[in-house]
């Protein structure tokens, strides 16, 4: 029976297999990731037992990709991809060129051909997209400036890649390899390379400018148009319609990869004012198939290659992990960059993936690639994306020592250290104000404060109230975005994630008298909780929820206070219905809630009309 439903039984055994081993990895200290690819190993055809469809992993994972790269878009902007083409265009191009002739050096000394060593080194330059987001997104690192680079850096190298899948069947025989062996390539309108080229960047400009001309204006209006519906499940299935309509288009159309296409749906979408809502109803789906990315990759994987061939399988590693890694921490550097930024992205490349298995393909179907080269680069990319947390958290744990070390000698005053440079604003936040985006935190002279984490619509009204009342407090955040609201307010701010111990010593919170959590994400309130009550036993606990069992589980981990946002919006609109009283009915004028959350009457409204009912 099981047999005959591929696609359940492989969505079943995918995230059945991930959840269990991936929670093993975590009990254990290592990343879930860990155990995603090792249930793709388990569930694949190379170790006894249940065998899942390869094929139907490949593409469910292929959703992930383009959830994934919709999802990066959505925080980005134009102007933020223009912002670091100076860096992101001549390092991505300089870091390619390097990983391929490390490749092809080492294909020579296995004794392959020229052509051979060309694909094998390409398929070795090229970052897995889901990876490096996945760890960006981990440490909220997207919407900065070392985000920013790694994306604008990834996008670069997703270009070069879909130009040499379109090249290499038309160079396939002077490569050595069979160019019948696959159909359909570009038309080369008569002019042979130079036409190929010619179709690919022109079709890829027409796409660009349709998404910046068109796109720009259809997905803003139809992402209102269906919101005024009141209809979350249409605004939902709108926005995946958009995400994943607009990356098949731009493949199936102008042969622009799927991710590439997704990013620029997300990317067109974000200029409008319900982009934050698009992305949080989309975040469940990019973590499900972001999860059977990893189980498909696994599932290609043949772990006896590890004893049959462990020298090429770890020189290949080493040109992944330290090769790459070197030139692109040098490159980075060369820009004038901080070294805690030319470690990030220096390590966020050091990793390969999807596009190294398709090119990788290709090459051998156009008899180009010897057999082998197929498990070097699986067993590269596969103990790549192992070490690759490891190697985060190695570079997290330096810049922890470095803001150790400069919280002990002092820093620059008057230094916005969030993008390396001096900012214009940096006057009017007071001289507390700490930053941790390429620089050392420093402690807040605050004590006896309050710290309010999160500046977002909640976040931002407490702010002010605070502000009104004149009570010391200082917001912690870490989107650049609000992060810039913050300071243009003129509050203290310190730039980080308060789930880290070196962000919550920066904001003194040992010597705070109030924690308030203006988030509504429980998970992440629980850990901070956690860390707060370590460091300061007696401070108050005041957190915000959007239901009763969040509630219990943040009363549990140690809240004083926890407001559920949606009981106190019905309590204040009830107490208010019930104050008319029964000979209300000729009340006058709408009634709204101003900033501070009070209810008021309109004087110049309309007559309220019909039938009314008293609350029980």
């Amino acid at each position: 029976m099981l047999h005959d439903m591929p696609l359940i039984e492989t969505i079943v055994a995918g995230l059945g297999l991930a959840f269990l081993l991936g929670t093993l990895a975590h009990r254990l200290g290592a990343s879930p990731i860990v155990g995603y690819l090792l249930a793709g190993v388990a569930a694949g055809p190379f170790t006894p037992g249940f065998v899942a469809d390869q094929g139907l992993a490949g593409e469910l994972s292929e959703l992930g990709v383009i959830l994934l790269m919709f999802g990066v878009g959505l925080h980005f902007s134009l102007g933020d991809l223009l912002s670091v083409r100076a860096i992101a265009l001549p390092g991505a191009i300089a870091q390619i060129a390097a990983a391929t002739l490390f490749g092809m050096a080492l294909s020579w000394l296995l004794g392959w051909g020229l052509g051979a060593g060309l694909v094998f080194g390409l398929a070795l330059s090229v970052a897995s997209t889901v990876v490096l987001l996945r760890a960006m997104q981990e440490r909220r690192l997207i919407e900065t400036a070392r985000g920013r680079i790694a994306v604008g850096w990834l996008i670069v190298e997703d270009l070069a890649m879909v130009l040499a899948l379109v090249l290499l069947p038309a160079f396939a025989g002077p490569l050595g390899g069979d160019p019948s062996a696959v159909h359909g390539a570009s038309s080369d309108l008569g002019f042979g390379v130079p036409g190929i080229i010619l179709v690919t960047v022109f079709k890829l400009c027409i796409f660009v400018v349709l998404m910046l001309v068109v796109g720009r204006r259809i997905i803003p209006w139809l992402l209102q148009l269906t919101a005024a519906s009141g209809s979350r499940e249409l605004f939902r299935l709108a926005v995946l319609a958009i995400a994943l309509g607009v990356a098949f288009g731009a493949a199936s159309l102008f042969g622009v990869s799927l991710a590439l296409g997704a990013f620029f749906a997300g990317m067109i979408m974000s200029e409008s004012e319900l982009s934050h809502r698009a992305a949080e109803d989309s975040l469940p789906l990019r973590d499900a198939f972001a999860v059977l990315f990893f189980v498909s990759v696994g599932m290609l994987f043949d772990p006896a290659s590890l004893i049959s061939d462990p020298l090429p399988v770890l020189a290949t590693l080493l040109i992944i992990v330290v090769g790459k890694s070197l030139v692109a921490f040098a490159l980075v550097r060369l820009f004038g960059h901080p070294t805690s930024t030319a470690l990030t992205i220096s390590v966020s490349l050091a990793q390969i993936g999807e596009f190294s298995f398709i090119l990788a393909t290709l090459g051998l179907n156009l008899k180009i690639l010897p057999p082998e080269a197929k498990n070097l680069i699986l067993g590269g990319a596969i103990l790549s994306i192992v070490l690759n947390p490891f190697l985060f958290a190695w570079v997290d744990r330096w810049r922890q020592a470095e803001g150790r070390s400069a919280l002990e000698g002092g820093g620059e005053e008057g230094k916005d250290t969030t993008f390396g440079e001096t900012s214009e604003k940096q006057t009017h936040i007071p001289s507390g104000s700490v930053a941790i985006e390429d620089g050392a935190l420093r402690r807040t002279e605050l004590s006896d404060h309050l710290v309010l984490v999160g500046y977002g619509r909640v976040g931002s009204k407490i702010a002010r109230r605070l502000a009104d009342a004149g009570r010391a407090f200082l917001v912690i955040e870490d989107a650049d975005k609000r992060v810039a609201r913050v300071r243009a307010a003129g509050f203290e701010t310190v730039v980080g994630n308060a789930v880290k111990p070196e962000v919550l010593d920066a904001a003194h919170i040992s010597g705070a008298r109030d924690l308030v959590l203006a988030f509504p994400n429980s998970f992440e309130a629980v850990a901070m909780i956690a860390a707060a009550r370590a460091a300061n036993p007696d401070i108050r606990i005041t957190a915000r929820v959007h239901s009763g069992e969040q509630r219990e589980r943040l009363i549990d981990a140690g809240a004083d206070t926890v407001v559920n946002g949606d009981e106190v919006t019905a309590q204040a609109i009830a107490d208010h219905v019930l104050s008319f009283g029964p000979d209300a009915l000729g009340a006058k004028g709408p009634i709204f809630a101003d900033d501070h959350g009070q209810l008021s009457e309109a004087s110049d409204g309309d007559e309220l009309t019909g039938p009314a009912e008293r609350l029980p």
